[in-house]
């Protein structure tokens, strides 16, 4: 049963809220800082040829959205109907996706961009991945 709900839920799902739920401690949707404040360096990293490399709460996000991606892409779906809710919910949190980014100002960043063109992309992968394995329709 886990296995099933696991399957069917993107696991970019995780990301997206996270960065909701920053940008909404942060200010809220409706707020621009929130964006700024998400793209602020958290801490500063040190490369071995003695560059800096400020790293931000938003830079971590994407890394979660990337391992998030990764996973959904190679995890196997137990039947066809976890396989069918899972592109439909990807579906709606595109969509989702999507609107935020257009009309809530906490969300208009490279960051969330990011985000919402990997979901994207792991649509795309899914609808291709699920009509490559799709059999062929019979011939008479």
């Amino acid at each position: 049963m886990l296995r099933a709900v696991f399957a069917a839920v993107p696991l970019l799902t995780l990301p997206v809220i996270a960065y909701g739920l920053l940008a909404a401690s942060l200010g809220g949707a409706a707020s621009p800082a929130a964006a700024a404040a998400i793209a602020h360096p958290l801490f500063t990293l040190t490369t071995a040829g003695g560059g800096l490399w400020p790293v931000s709460a938003g830079d971590l996000l994407l890394v979660g959205g990337l391992a998030a991606g990764f996973i959904d892409l190679i995890k196997g779906a137990p039947d066809r109907r976890a396989v069918l809710v899972n592109h439909a919910l990807t579906i709606i949190l595109f969509a989702t996706c999507l609107a935020a980014l257009l009309l809530a100002p906490a969300f208009a960043s490279s960051c969330f961009f990011l985000l919402t063109l990997m979901v994207l992309l792991d649509l795309a992968a899914g609808l291709i991945s699920a009509y490559a394995q799709a059999e062929p329709p019979s011939r008479r």
